[in-house]
Formats: structure tokens, sequence, C-alpha cells
């Protein structure tokens, strides 16, 4: 039998080969199985259909990791819709520039996460395109709540919905995920189901989920992680999906505990708070059997306390980028622990992997070079832009990555620079031009460089360099404040230096190099 290669496909599958699983088990205690999810999807898609959604067109999603944010993104997906996630660390300016570039007819969102209230965000935005706001949970009127979005679809029929998933095709944009860019603008990789299915069915297979798995998933749905590496994986492997809105130690060492939390991927800095926290020396952790991971070098010294301290019968390491659909190399169970921690696996199968030099000439194994990819994953396209496209893929179809690294003789990569100017802040990747054009927004900012410096924490954090126009007067606390209104947290500078002069090239291009020195 041919395996779904949908993601609403996936589901029925699932469904209808275990309807009383439990598919979701929500932070409150309260349990989804399969039957009621794919109830609960075709609702939305009948929601969907009723307001007018056409197949192809945008709606997006600004919310915490909770069941309705599964139940949306499957019910448009059912009908041929396309959905959009925004971060949830983002400030208006941000979000309202991805809402206007995808064209989202419809934002679901929520009025009181972090505490935020997203829809006030919004509120000095012109977005035309944008017809209607709905909040998934929580405090708002009752005429935007999710429960009344979804009555518009009661009287849709069922044969109406069927027909709609029947015109679904493998190869129809399933997502449009906004990457941040050395362009300083974010932009839109369109996957397709097919590829976002196989792709998540490769990691499956790869790091062993099972369907006795409980999954507690830290990591936002709004990305790959979360998303194509979260719940969509749990779906494919029939596992529990357990949705953590917040990473908070000691109530995620409490859920692993009460919940028997059996997998927990994360970024490296999620276990090195969980081994700090005071919590963890009365917490039973032995339900735990699974982590993964991912960074440039996760430090043998955490693994090794991940097995010890944490539990962990496997951990694994890995690498992807939105534009792979989540995945390009992952570990195997049975690597040794110089592997996981030195390198990002070998590339699951399907794909193929260069590392080139800069003329783009093939390097030999265990020298460096920039990462190239080619495969079923690599994206269609960035969303109207056909510039970025072609710089990122070329006509062979190898993708550029922009990530520095070495290919062994056994095919493990060894990311040794990442994407050049990027750096990456507690697992989000911070891209130095986005943040040095938000700052420039500043009225008394000239010119502004940003680097990533070391954290002990976080890994590491934003430094600007900043130069003030004439006559202006600023302090680093006012800057910092300032950043902190307009853009995500994981982008503020956490360190400002006034300078009056930047290094530069003879073409006048910013040295960083130079800065991080």
């Amino acid at each position: 039998m041919s395996l779904p290669n949908t993601i609403p496909g996936v589901l029925i599958a699932d469904a209808k080969a275990h309807p009383d699983k439990i598919a979701i088990e929500n932070e409150d205690g309260s349990r989804v199985t399969s039957a009621e999810l794919l109830s609960q999807c075709r609702r939305a898609a009948a929601a969907f259909i009723a307001y007018g959604i056409k197949p192809g067109e945008r709606i997006a999603i600004w919310a915490q990791n909770n069941t309705p944010w599964i139940v949306a993104t499957i019910g448009v997906q059912m009908m041929g819709g396309v959905m959009v996630p925004l971060n949830t660390r983002l400030k208006g300016r941000e979000a309202a520039y991805i809402l206007d570039r995808s064209t989202s007819r419809l934002l679901f969102t929520v009025r009181d996460f972090l505490k935020t209230d997203y829809p006030a965000l919004l509120a000095d935005e012109s977005l035309p395109k944008l017809e209607r706001t709905v909040i998934l949970e929580g405090s708002g009127s009752p005429e935007e709540s999710w429960e009344n979005f979804l009555t518009l679809g009661d009287s849709v029929a069922a044969e109406t919905v069927d027909a709609a998933y029947a015109k679904l095709k493998d190869d129809d944009v399933s997502d449009i995920l906004f990457t941040s860019g050395t362009t300083g603008k974010p932009k839109g990789a369109l996957s397709t189901h097919y590829q976002t299915v196989r792709t998540s069915r490769a990691w499956v297979n790869s790091v062993g989920l099972r369907d006795s798995d409980r999954y507690l998933i830290v990591n936002p749905f709004f990305h790959s992680f979360g998303y194509k590496s979260g719940w969509l994986a749990c779906l494919i492997a029939e596992a529990t999906i357990l949705p953590q809105a917040v990473f908070e130690a000691e109530a995620v060492l409490n859920r692993i505990a009460h919940d028997k939390v059996s997998v927990l991927p994360g970024a490296p800095t999620l276990y090195q708070s969980m081994l700090v926290s005071p919590a963890l020396k009365n917490t039973d952790l032995s339900s735990l059997r699974m982590a993964v991971t991912g960074a440039a070098v996760v430090p043998r010294q955490l693994v090794e306390r991940m097995h010890s301290e944490l539990g962990f019968k496997i951990v694994l390491t890995g690498y992807g980028l939105t534009e792979s659909s989540g995945t390009v190399s992952i570990c195997d169970a049975g690597d040794s622990i110089e592997r996981v921690s030195q390198t990002s696996g070998k590339a699951i199968p399907g794909l193929e992997l260069r590392s080139v030099d800069p003329q783009g000439k093939d390097v030999p194994p265990g020298e460096a070079g920039e990462i190239l990819v080619r495969g079923f994953n690599i994206v269609k396209a960035y969303l109207d832009d056909p510039k970025a496209t072609a710089e990122a893929i070329d006509k062979d179809g190898w993708f550029r990555t922009g990530d520095i690294g070495i290919i062994d003789a056994d095919g493990y990569i060894r990311i040794t620079d990442r994407a050049k100017d990027m750096f990456i802040v507690g697992g989000f990747n911070c891209y130095p031009a986005e943040t040095e054009g938000l700052l420039l927004e500043h009225p008394d900012i000239a010119q502004v460089a940003v680097v990533g410096v070391p954290d002990e924490r976080m890994g590491e954090v934003a430094k600007a360099f900043v130069i003030l126009r004439p006559g202006a007067s600023l302090t680093e606390a006012e800057l910092i404040a300032w950043a902190r209104k307009m853009m995500a947290n994981y982008k503020v500078p956490r360190y400002v230096d006034f300078v009056d002069t930047l290094p530069t090239t003879a073409s006048g291009k910013v040295q960083r190099f130079e800065l991080r020195k």
C-alpha cells in the first residue's frame, strides 16, 4: 500500500488505522484521539471553504504551540490552502511585513501569550490584504473567536470537503516559512506537501521515532523543528504529541515526570537549562528515551551529561534549514559520543551533498568548503523572488546553504561556520543585516554593524557597533530598551559600542571579522 504524501493524507491514514489512539495530549491534560483530530480538521476545512479561501491562498498563524494551531494548519491544507507561520517573538512591524508579503487573508492568533496582545501589535500597521483576525485561545470577543469561525462551516456538506481534498496534489504548496537572510528582509520558502512529508518521514525513520513514544514538543510550531520534525513527525510515526507552549526548565521537568515523556528534542540551551535547574535532583526522568539537538558543535560534555544526568538513552545531532524542509542530515543511534558532538550526522536518504571552494569546485573529504545540497527536499522557490531563488539554487538543482563545513570520508558533516555572518541565539538564527536594518530606523543612528559574540547561556548574542548622527546623544541602555520594542527579543543587541568609524573594505563593506576581534 502506498504511503500518503500530503499532510492531511497522513492524518487521514492515521485516523483510519488507529481512530482511538491518543494523537495529542495537552498541558491541561485534555486528550484528542486521531479520529477526533481528523473531525476537527475537517470542520476547519469546511469553515475555510465557507469563508471563501481558494486553493493556493494563504492564512497565517501567530500563536504558541497548541491543538488549534495544528487543526488550523491541516484544515486549510485539506482544502488546498497554504499555511504561513509567524514567529511569536516578532514585533508588529516584522509580522506585518510577512503578512503583507504573503498576502495572507486570515490571521489566527492569540491575545495573551508571553504577556503580549498580538493583534494590538498590528494596530498601527497598514495591512490592506488581511481581512480578518481570529483568536485561537484566551480572551477575545465572541465574534472573533476560533469557535465562532468554525461555525461558518457547519452548513458545508461533508461531500464538499471531500471534493476539495480530492483535488489536493502532492506537489501543491503546503506552507511558506519565512527565513531571514543576508539581504536583511525575510524570504518566504515555498514547500510542497510531498517534500515536507517525505522529509519528515525520513527524519522519523532516521531517529527511530516509535508509535509508543510520547514526544514533548518544546520547539515552536512556527519553526520547521517543531512543525515538520515535531507534530507532523508524530502523525507519521503515530506517536503522541505533547505540545508545550513555553520552555521553562522546572515546568518541563515536571511534565516529563507527570506525563512520562520519552522524546524531547531541542536546542542545546534547553538541556543546559534543565541541567542547572534546582528541580532536577527531585525529578523522575526515567521515561526519557531520546533527545535530538543540533548546532555547529555540541560540547562533548553536554552530550555526556544528557546521558548520565538527564537519563537519555539516545542523543542525536542533526543539521537542517528552512529551505531543506527542515532536515539535511542526522546522526545514527549507534554513533559514538565524539561523532554526535562533533558532527551533524549523514545526509538523509535521497539527498546529495557537496563541499565546494569559492570557485565552486569540490574539495576533498576532510577539507572545509561551502555545503551544497540537492534532492527532493529543497524548496521550490522563494516567494515572488526569482533573483533570490536563482542565487540560492543553481540550474542543476544544487542549493547553496551558505554554511561552511567539512564532509568526511564517511559522509558525516561538520559545520564550522554558520552561514558566514549568521549566529544562533538560543536556537534562533540571527542575521546581522536584518537587525541592522531595524536599528537604522532609530533617528539617532547613522551607521550600525552587528556581530554575534559568545554567551554562556544562549551560545551567542548580538553586539552592535553604532555610529551616531551628529549632535545625537544615546546610551546603551536607551538603545537596547528601544530595540526591545522594535524586534524579536533574540535579535536585540545585548551589548552596544558607540564608535566613530567602522572597519570596511575598499568597496565599503563592513569587515565583521575585525569587529569580532
